[in-house]
């Protein structure tokens, strides 16, 4: 495949993150420089996709339908470029969904999407789930200080040892676009 792809997580990295859920379109607010640092990717010819656990669908703190409103909002701030792809896990940890990060379904469906191998694409994320499941994959994941990154660094968890860390997405995409 020719075509560069990156992966991305979407709570804490493409929007502002809490622990009380994004639970409307109102809420949805973008980390400052993500929504640039994607029109860039897109103006340079990548395929982004977003692979979000989204457990407040079935804790009921939103709908489906709320859900793709946010992503409408999301595409909206795109002016005119978009995303290729939205894969969403609605379950708990408890589920042991093969979709939910860690697990990798949601990686697969992407690869299945584009006829694609994941090995060695970036995946862009802010907590352990993301880290763990770009490794399953062999991919190269990167760490974002925003949303729940700072968090995640603190754990001294011995996986972060080789990850890159940036402040945030559009350090990333500078990084990646240099």
């Amino acid at each position: 495949m020719t075509q560069k792809i990156i992966v991305l997580d979407r709570d804490g990295v493409i929007n502002e993150d809490s622990d009380d859920f994004i639970k409307s379109p109102d809420e949805w607010i973008p980390v400052e420089g993500s929504i640039e640092a994607i029109k860039r990717l897109k103006k340079a010819g990548w395929i982004v996709a977003v692979a979000t656990n989204q457990s407040g669908i079935k804790r009921g703190y939103y709908s489906r339908q709320t859900l793709s409103s946010m992503h409408q909002k999301f595409i909206d701030l795109l002016d005119g470029e978009t995303i290729d792809w939205i894969s969403y896990a609605p379950y708990l940890s408890e589920d042991d969904s093969p979709a939910r990060k860690p697990a990798t379904g949601m990686l697969q469906s992407i690869e299945q999407r584009f006829n694609c191998d994941l090995n060695g694409v970036p995946m862009v994320g802010d907590t352990l789930a993301d880290i763990q499941v770009a490794l399953a994959k062999s991919m190269q994941p990167y760490l974002v200080k925003t949303g729940k990154g700072e968090r995640t660094l603190a754990t001294g968890d011995s996986r972060l040892k080789e990850i890159p860390v940036y402040e945030n997405l559009h350090a990333v995409v500078e990084a990646l676009l240099a």
